[in-house]
């Protein structure tokens, strides 16, 4: 359970209505105004500095970890350069629409009619985009035959190489940046690296000054924190602690568990201060986590301080949320911020990688009963049977956690796209279920979602007069759906031009392997591995409308082609109509309960998508790559859709 302290924390975290924040833009804004002209890197590593420099910090009475990405939790924090015109559709909207809602104050409105507003317009990752699509892409997207996903908003979808920080150090890690400057100082990329890098140890030696001041019973010199200073001895111990973690993480590497958690926290709200993007994931923590657990078990860390400075860690997973336009709420509903967090599978050998911290990472679920971290377990034949047990608990909590992975299936899946084995066997997840391979795969996972109902029918609207047989209307669906996926790969391609152009991510990319080889930021193809997921949405009712065609049309003629079509037309509200539609809703068998024939065809048409997806090449030097989950875009993607032959 939690203890008096992280129920606080807990308590702090919900206390008020979740606010929109515009103090990142500002901070942006200001940074820009400075560097006009200069490469989008050096601008963007510019800005961050700046963000980390002068963001709002808070401390209050009650952490043992620090790091904040806004002033108050939960924040639903804007960034225009991305795209400024849904923010202000939506700033008298944000208190209201139907999910996802935040308050607004009316200075802050004013502000960015007012300042922020004019300076982006015109500007952004939006407006590239917009001006580079192609119009039949544009014309596919409005028809909502598919969605391109990040043209408003940082991309995210990764895992930096927090192993690689932990053991190294920032200091390390900003000697060889720097070093590969020193031999090619044209590079645009290491300059923006080292600025980034260098920014961070300021960031945590920034911490540390105002941690230390707060340990001794002083408010802060900071002008831009406010601090809670210790009032007790206990508190002012618990600071001065603190404040000497700070003071060794800035540079060195991590020690034990206190070290480990705190690096890797403000590491990730660093991440987010860089890009405001969602399922920035933590990765296998049971893996790289463990050393220090044991270190500081060794130096006599008891159970309990351990179990409460994990909580908070997980309760700090908790104050950052993701704003969305409304219509991107709806592909993506519940502010799913994506903490990924990953316990179990196996070593590089091949071999069961559980081991005591996986168990507890598992169970601090029930202490914190929140949705994040997204915590998920990575399932084997080998997987100990107190793992699965424990999964098995914790999924009884009916939270929705932890989600299971098949390591024999997915290991396999990873080699059979190239990955190297030893890297698949690392795999982990990001966001929601996207797999990934921690600190060498830029993925762009969930770049579209791909609506293969609406292939289905356009496929019907195109051919009022019908098919000579069932097989000619499966042959036809097959070129819809290859025609609208050559026009997602070119969406694709140009919305992740769109993030190179304008929002590489210097710092994200020198935590990712082979960036610093290459010379390269991620959104160049820096990353190892450089796949973009696109996801088909629909199969089910793609499969039920079809044996409902199947069987009603072209076996037993109950009703001809031109009168199905004229019934969906008229959405079933003719005579008769509702006769008809129960009839194709409960006489036909549907997908998903093990009925071969209708099961079949959902098998079939989604390898279809699968097989021609992959057959693509993205700008990154990498390859398209299938999925069929949803998050919640069968919500909006359905609703493009009209009366289907399922009923």
């Amino acid at each position: 359970m939690l203890t008096p302290r992280t129920q606080c924390i807990k308590d702090s975290l919900f206390a008020k209505n979740r606010r929109i924040s515009i103090e990142r833009a500002l901070l942006y804004m200001e940074s820009y105004q400075r560097t006009e002209g200069q490469s989008a890197v050096i601008r963007r590593a510019k800005a961050f500095r700046h963000v980390l420099e002068d963001h709002q910090i808070v401390l209050d009475a009650y952490d043992l970890l620090v790091g904040n990405r806004s002033a108050t939790p939960r924040a639903g924090v804007v960034s225009p350069e991305m795209s400024p015109y849904w923010i202000l559709d939506e700033l008298d909207q944000f208190p209201i629409r139907p999910q996802d809602t935040f308050d607004v104050s009316e200075e802050d409105k004013q502000t960015y009619r007012k300042l922020l507003y004019p300076f982006w317009a015109g500007q952004t990752l939006n407006d590239w985009y917009s001006s580079n699509r192609p119009a039949d892409v544009a014309a596919a997207e409005r028809d909502r035959v598919f969605a391109v996903a990040q043209t408003d908003k940082g991309q995210g979808h990764i895992i930096a190489d927090f192993e690689g920080v932990l053991g190294r150090g920032l200091g390390e890690i900003l000697a060889d940046v720097s070093s590969r400057c020193d031999e090619d100082p044209e590079n645009d990329f290491y300059q923006a690296g080292i600025i980034c890098i260098q920014a961070m140890i300021d960031y945590v030696r920034r911490y540390e000054r105002i941690v230390r001041e707060a340990a001794a019973g002083r408010q802060t010199s900071d002008p831009h924190a406010t601090t809670v200073p210790a009032a007790t001895s206990r508190r002012s111990s618990e600071l001065g602690r603190l404040a000497d973690v700070l003071s060794h993480v800035a540079e060195e590497p991590a020690r034990d568990l206190y070290d480990a958690l705190e690096l890797v926290w403000l590491i990730s709200v660093a991440l987010q201060h860089e890009s405001n993007a969602s399922s920035l994931s933590l990765g296998r923590m049971d893996q790289y986590l463990l050393p220090y657990y044991r270190a500081s078990v060794a130096a006599g860390a008891t159970d309990d301080e351990i179990r409460e400075l994990l909580q908070c860690f997980y309760l700090k997973t908790n104050t950052i949320v993701a704003v969305r336009s409304t219509d991107s709420a709806r592909f993506f509903a519940g502010f799913p911020i994506g903490y990924n967090l990953v316990v179990g599978g196996v070593d590089v050998a091949g071999d069961d990688a559980s081991n005591e911290l996986s168990l507890l990472l598992l169970d601090l679920q029930r202490d914190t009963r929140l949705t994040q971290p997204n915590l998920s377990v990575r399932v084997h034949r080998g997987t100990p049977d107190a793992l699965l047990h424990k999964t098995a608990e914790v999924i009884r909590l009916g939270d929705g956690l932890p989600q299971c992975f098949n390591d024999e299936v997915n290991i396999d899946s990873f080699v059979g796209r190239g990955i190297a084995l030893a890297d698949a066997r690392d795999y982990a997840v990001v966001g929601c279920v996207e797999l990934s391979i921690p600190g060498r795969m830029y993925g762009l996972h969930d770049i579209c979602m791909f609506n293969l109902l609406r292939c289905l029918e356009i496929t019907m609207h195109e051919h009022p007069g019908g098919f000579e047989s069932f097989e000619a209307l499966e042959s036809a669906v097959e070129r819809t759906i290859n025609h609208y996926i050559a026009l997602m790969v070119r969406g694709c391609n140009v919305c992740d031009e769109a993030h190179r152009e304008t929002s590489p991510t210097p710092f994200l990319s020198v935590l990712v392997h082979d960036s610093l080889e290459k010379g390269a930021d991620i959104t160049f193809g820096g990353a190892r591995y450089n796949p973009s997921g696109v996801q088909g949405v629909g199969i089910a009712n793609l499969a039920d409308s079809l044996y409902a065609i199947k069987r009603a049309v072209f076996e037993e003629r109950s009703i001809s082609w031109q009168r199905l079509l004229e019934i969906l037309g008229r959405d079933w509200s003719g005579e008769g109509d509702e006769v008809i539609r129960q009839r194709l809703i409960n006489c036909y068998a549907k997908y998903g309960n093990d009925i071969d024939e209708v099961d079949e065809l959902g098998r079939y048409f989604l390898q279809y998508y699968g097989e021609r997806v992959a057959t693509y090449d993205n700008v990154r030097d990498g390859r398209f790559q299938p999925g069929s989950y949803t998050v919640s875009a069968h919500i909006p993607l359905g609703a493009a859709v009209g009366a289907t032959p399922d009923g």
